[in-house]
């Protein structure tokens, strides 16, 4: 029985622990392998004080939610459902297919999937007087809440999971120093890239920094090129399709 053809080339995903399944299958898609260098965990708040937050955050007549895993979060601690009258927002469209998922039929997002696409919507622009619900992790969007409350706004955070660094794994640290095959790196967290540069060897580090990053944003390919990362090129969005689409436009290099 012969054994299985390796795929032509590879994408790395920073994303966190048991979360890289939607970029997997978008990659094989293509043809492309994953490679997993996941430097954090998921930890979701289950204590007197978040579920306090939460309540109030959601009693709000306007509630922001800044990622799929804040939804998931929330939800297990409060039933999710709308008020009348209540509005609610999601960075992008995987957070509100997440919220439609969760029973939230009516959501606003962006076209342009950061922050400051959100703060551009026209319902978040004169915000005096407002109560805002905003659902997110300790160091999530740090953009937004200052923004909001600088509009007018009073905003009702409320913490519903933590992101915990986790060692990179040996066998992924294996796999990128004898990857030979073309690989993109593809950027949906500045954190995480922050992350995972601090961990690595130099001489990984070094190698990690050779290959094509595909930004999810204008703000995530200037970090890149910060960094240290000299090929680089910006997708439409931060869904796998969308930054597989951006990897498909290019031609990846091997790594040496």
């Amino acid at each position: 029985m012969g054994h299985p053809t390796p795929p032509a080339w590879y994408v790395i995903s920073l994303r966190p622990q048991g979360g890289h399944a939607a970029l997997r299958r978008a990659a094989r898609r293509h043809g492309a392998g994953l490679l997993a260098l996941s430097p954090w965990r998921i930890r979701r708040c289950d204590d007197a004080t978040t579920r306090a937050d939460v309540r109030k955050a959601l009693q709000c007549p306007r509630v922001v939610f800044t990622s799929p895993a804040a939804v998931a979060a929330a939800d297990a601690l409060e039933r999710l459902h709308p008020r009348p009258g209540q509005a609610w927002f999601a960075v992008g469209a995987g957070t509100a297919a997440a919220l439609r998922r969760a029973g939230i039929a009516e959501v606003s997002f962006p076209a342009r999937m950061d922050s400051e696409g959100l703060l551009a919507l026209p319902a978040l622009a004169d915000l005096r007087g407002a109560e805002i619900g905003f659902v997110t992790a300790p160091d999530g969007r740090n953009l937004l809440m200052p923004t909001l409350a600088a509009r007018g706004a009073r905003v009702h955070r409320a913490e519903v999971y933590r992101r915990e660094s986790v060692a990179l794994s040996r066998r992924a640290l294996d796999a990128l120093a004898t990857l030979q095959a073309p690989v993109c790196l593809m950027l949906s967290s500045g954190g995480a890239l922050e992350q995972v540069l601090a961990q690595l060897p130099e001489a990984l580090r070094t190698r990690l920094k050779k290959v094509v990053v595909v930004a999810a944003s204008a703000r995530l390919a200037d970090a890149a090129r910060t960094a240290g990362f000299v090929r680089v090129v910006q997708a439409e969005g931060p869904r796998p399709a969308q930054l597989m689409k951006a990897a498909c436009t290019i031609r990846p290099a091997g790594i040496r």
